[in-house]
């Protein structure tokens, strides 16, 4: 009765159909673990910001590599700002998805080590090879807020790192690069500025980071495991589609209607 099922045609769809089951399920565990990613990230950043500030020397030093859990975390620092070795990064956007730079400006602390401190963004001049108008940094002894980043890598980042840019201009934050530059220690990672606020917000704070919004990547999980159920009942109706039509084939031909009450001869 379904030997049918046993030709070409059907063996390919039956094979396809089973590989495109796990398939599915895995891309719908793919998109699950990504939903549990996000859930936890945007659990570490609401509990770092809530948490109490205290001296970046407390979670950080010369070398140190930033652990993620220790990302976002409320730091202070006290220093005063050296704007002669001060660097912008490239290619940076502002919450209005402009394209500027990030103003770094190292923070001379009182026992001879740095830390750098991302002041905020501003536009480019005409020129993008040129170093872009920025505005004075605060002068004398300051105590600074901000919330501690690891340093940009390559490999963390997908920014890639290179050679010949214009004089004070770089493409990552990196502690050891400047710390080469300014030729003493620098604290491993660097501040995001969110106190004291500059004059007229320039340069411009960067945003807190978003840790409200999930995404989509529940739905699609479901959407996934909704599929793959889908196949095996979709080659049933398929299956129970064919017998019928082939059924259907193999019954005779019924013969014609003879017509009936038909007039009388004249």
């Amino acid at each position: 009765m379904y030997r049918f099922v046993l030709t070409r045609q059907w063996v390919c769809l039956t094979l396809l159909a089973l590989v495109l089951i796990p398939v599915m399920i895995k891309l719908g565990f793919w998109q699950y673990h990504r939903h549990e990613h996000r859930v936890a990230n945007n659990r570490l950043i609401a509990e770092s910001l809530a948490a109490r500030p205290v001296p970046v020397t407390e979670l950080t030093s010369a070398g140190h590599i930033v652990p993620r859990s220790d990302y976002w975390r409320t730091v202070t620092a006290t220093g005063t700002f050296d704007t002669a070795h001060e660097v912008v990064v490239r290619m940076r956007t502002n919450a209005d998805d402009r394209v500027g730079f990030h103003v770094i400006t190292p923070l001379l602390l009182a026992d001879g080590r740095a830390v750098l401190v991302n002041r905020g963004w501003v536009a480019g001049g005409d020129d993008p090879q040129d170093y872009p108008p920025v505005p004075a940094a605060p002068t004398g002894e300051v105590t600074v807020t901000g919330r501690l980043k690891a340093d940009e890598t390559s490999g963390s980042s997908g920014i890639k790192d290179r050679s010949g840019l214009p004089d004070r201009q770089v493409m990552l934050i990196n502690s050891e690069q400047q710390a080469r530059a300014l030729g003493r220690p620098v604290l491993g990672g660097y501040l995001e500025l969110t106190d004291p606020v500059p004059p007229d917000r320039k340069p411009e704070p960067v945003g807190a980071p978003d840790h409200d919004s999930i995404g989509p990547h529940m739905a699609y999980a479901v959407q996934w495991w909704l599929f793959a159920a889908g196949v095996p009942v979709g080659w049933v109706v398929l299956v129970r589609r064919e017998k019928r039509e082939r059924a259907a084939a193999a019954e005779p031909a019924a013969p014609p209607a003879t017509e009936q009450n038909e007039p009388a001869p004249a």
